[in-house]
């Protein structure tokens, strides 16, 4: 891989500078500041990087408003980012990822956590070159008449990026947040799920770019249903987003899924031949954090993620029997 970090301590930057050489599989470019950074970016052209590491406390251009520039850069926007920070405080943790990081280094660290960081970004580099050929590589078409979708090459399981919509981060990226949480950092801490009615239904008749685009969609309505309130958010495949938020807000997830849905009614979502798409959403149960051990969080994670797809179905199979009464009286 090519690497840029940048760091405004020169020994960090020197450190980095050894461990690269010596690891002999990758290239690594330094820089000690956010301007310094982004004059490197655009000399590079279309050379770009395949990953960067960031400080977050300089002088300056802080490695938090880094990121929300470089992301705003076209040839930029996938690239992972991993933090190396100082800064042990929550807040800027969490505003790190929701500007686009995918995951963090606690500094002083040890060689070995950041060889393995960086062996999980380099398998992350190649399979994401896969994956956004394969979402954004159709290009939209407008079908007509009865004629089939296109083809969707994007699993209904398998985890997409959303781009551009605030506080939704990778769902690798969500792993990496959470593993890496005090208990203390997890006070007030609460997981829930939303998840897409007849998902597989709608799957199975769009496109790659369809499927992406709808998927963007709804996780732009649920963002804003929860704007003001603290929280990170991340599709983790087959229909569903799992979310945590903090400040000990406890939604009642009825109140919400309501909120989610009557947004969604509103907002017009249509495939490329001009169909609209009805997008409906489930919600599951509101899981607390708070005092659990790191093996079990990404368990109850789990949980609020299969209780909002177990209520998508149980929704789906109430409608379908009540209307199969209907018919019979």
């Amino acid at each position: 891989m090519k690497i840029l970090a940048v760091d405004d301590d020169p020994v960090i930057l020197e450190l980095l500078t050894h461990f690269v050489a010596a690891s002999g599989s990758h290239k690594i470019v330094t820089a000690s500041s956010g301007k310094e950074a982004l004059e490197i970016i655009e000399r590079v052209g279309l050379r770009q990087f395949d990953c960067f590491l960031f400080d977050i406390q300089m002088p300056g251009m802080d490695g938090i408003e880094l990121i929300r520039v470089v992301r705003e850069l076209p040839r930029c926007a996938d690239t992972p980012i991993l933090m190396l920070t100082a800064m042990s405080e929550k807040r800027y943790v969490d505003a790190a990822f929701a500007a686009g990081a995918i995951d963090y280094v606690t500094k002083p660290f040890e060689m070995y956590e950041l060889k393995g960081r960086l062996a999980l970004v380099d398998k992350l580099v190649e399979a994401r070159k896969s994956r956004t050929s394969k979402i954004l590589g159709v290009k939209p078409v407008i079908r007509k008449g009865d004629m089939p979708a296109p083809p969707n090459d994007v699993l209904l399981h398998e985890p997409i990026k959303i781009l551009e919509v605030e506080n939704v981060i990778e769902y690798l990226a969500m792993e990496n947040y959470v593993a890496q949480l005090s208990r203390s950092s997890l006070f007030g801490s609460v997981t829930f799920a939303f998840s897409i009615r007849q998902i597989e239904e709608i799957h199975a008749r769009m496109s790659s770019f369809e499927f992406y685009s709808l998927v963007s969609d709804v996780a732009e309505v649920i963002s804003d249903t929860l704007h003001g309130h603290q929280f990170l958010m991340s599709y983790a495949g087959n229909g569903t987003f799992v979310c945590v938020t903090e400040s000990g807000w406890r939604p009642d997830m009825t109140q919400l899924m309501d909120a989610v849905n009557l947004s969604l009614s509103r907002t017009e979502l249509y495939d490329n031949s001009g169909t609209r798409v009805q997008a409906r959403v489930s919600t599951g149960d509101a899981i607390r954090l708070i005092w659990q051990s790191k093996a079990t969080i990404m368990d109850s994670i789990a949980k609020a993620h299969s209780s909002a797809e177990a209520a998508s179905v149980a929704y789906e199979t109430a409608r379908h029997d009540y209307w199969s009464t209907e018919n019979r009286a």
